[in-house]
């Protein structure tokens, strides 16, 4: 798709269609209020990074440079005050004020501003949720339409693919909102063992490659949701430079990504509730050789989330204390897996993996072997380190534009990942049950598990009993 980031290889670490983090310039030192070192940008004012983003006749920033100045700058700068600022800029430098335009000025510059809001709607659509936004599209729209009319068609169809997406983004959102209501509901009815009316998972799905397969459905639908900028987002603090407010006050935007998180616990949840539900003990290792298969073909597949949660879900106390019931399991699949996810070495192997999926991903023939989906709640610990790690700004106030790169290329690799259309068909019967069937509180699997195989222990039987 054009105007998106694509990244990244262990090699290169950037695909080749011009996603670099090198924004090259012919000498070192400073351009424009711009500081380079060995051919890379690495600091700036605020002012000297805006000047750069704007296009003239001559001039189009870099992909690489507009999709890293756009996530970053939300962290010194409303969107909306950027591209007011944008708007004015580009109206002072082309004089469209004037009473009579240059047009044959106009025409070099006009395409080159479209390409540039073109850019800015599909990678971060979320932003035009504003009207503040849409007005300035228009405003410029209004300017430049007079010197060509294709400039009136090629800005309505930059605001239909718009709201295409938006009312795309929005539906999927209400939908995942509908069932996290529903799902919070059940998520308090068992505090004891449920009498048998639960349907159980294998009842409604028991071929291991099929389920993997739809958990990787609900895992793609909901990455689609989260805006590259979430990731920005979900770490404002207060601009040192601009002490009164901190941007975003109104809400942090990170709904989607929250949303997302929470899905993760629930299927841990959902994979212990299952193990701990059966009273045989024959059924409940059944369960879980059942979820050993689910987890290896998540793997297979590139869906380290489901894969991360299934592991979680099955290393959950109530879950690993059962002994009669894992004695009957044949384990030996279940420490492969366990040993991919060691968190040792800073997920050493973990981590490995993902590069090898990443790899294949980028000379993948087919969307089968394009997935990835990474581990997510360590791919936003990693970018909390590295947002923690390094200051937004430098001691001279210049934004410190190295540390957004090494963001944009973490943050751009996500995006690629986030756009692979699910090759699989999808289930809805599964995926309901996915998302509805009922979980066990903790104290619920704590219950359950002792009503399985009764407490070892003084601390379990006090446990137990506190619960009873």
């Amino acid at each position: 798709q054009e105007g998106m980031p694509q990244t990244l290889t262990s090699t290169s670490m950037f695909a080749p269609c011009g996603f670099s983090p090198h924004l090259h310039t012919s000498k070192e030192g400073e351009q424009g209020g711009l500081i380079f070192q060995d051919g890379n940008l690495t600091s700036a004012s605020l002012d000297a990074l805006i000047q750069h983003l704007i296009p003239t006749t001559d001039y189009y920033p870099e992909k690489a440079y507009i999709f890293t100045f756009l996530l970053s700058s939300r962290l010194f700068i409303e969107p909306h005050e950027l591209l007011s600022r944008v708007c004015h800029k580009c109206i002072e430098q082309q004089r469209l004020d004037d009473p009579v335009l240059d047009k044959a000025r106009i025409r070099k510059f006009g395409p080159k501003i479209l390409q540039l809001l073109t850019e800015w709607t599909e990678t971060f659509p979320y932003d035009f949720q504003e009207e503040r936004m849409i007005g300035h599209l228009k405003d410029m729209i209004h300017r430049i339409a007079p010197c060509d009319e294709a400039y009136w068609k090629k800005m309505n169809q930059l605001l239909q693919t718009l709201n295409q997406k938006l009312a795309s983004l929005s539906h999927g959102q209400e939908g995942i909102v509908k069932i996290s209501a529903a799902v919070s509901d059940k998520l308090v009815a068992f505090k004891s063992k449920p009498p048998s009316i639960q349907r159980e998972i294998l009842s409604v799905c028991s071929d291991p490659y099929t389920l993997a397969q739809q958990l990787t459905h609900v895992e793609l639908e909901r990455l689609s949701h989260i805006g590259p900028e979430e990731f920005v987002q979900a770490f404002v603090h207060k601009d040192p430079l601009d002490g009164t407010k901190t941007c975003f006050s109104e809400q942090k935007k990170t709904s989607n990504l929250e949303a997302y998180v929470k899905w993760f616990n629930r299927l841990c949840y959902l994979v212990a509730t299952e193990i701990c539900m059966p009273a045989k003990k024959k059924q409940r290792a059944q369960v879980i050789e059942f979820f050993i298969d689910v987890a290896r073909e998540c793997f297979n597949i590139g869906n380290f989330n489901s894969l991360m949660a299934i592991i979680s879900g099955m290393n959950m106390s109530p879950v690993s204390r059962l002994k009669k019931t894992w004695s009957k399991v044949k384990t030996a699949k279940f420490f492969i897996l366990e040993h991919q996810m060691d968190p040792t070495g800073n997920f050493y192997n973990y981590r490995t993996a993902l590069r090898g999926a990443a790899h294949r991903s980028l000379t993948a023939h087919s969307n089968r072997e394009k997935i990835v989906i990474p581990f997510f709640s360590l791919l936003i610990k990693d970018i909390y380190f590295l947002n923690e790690g390094c200051a937004n700004r430098l001691p001279n106030g210049h934004v410190n534009f190295e540390k957004f790169l090494e963001l944009a290329k973490q943050v751009g690799e996500f995006i690629t990942w986030k756009q692979v259309e699910c090759p699989f068909e999808q289930d809805p019967n599964i995926i309901h049950y996915l998302h509805t069937a009922p979980i066990f509180t903790e104290d619920g699997l704590y219950l359950a598990s002792y009503e399985s195989e009764s407490p070892e222990n003084q601390t379990e039987k006090d446990r137990w009993k506190s619960l009873r």
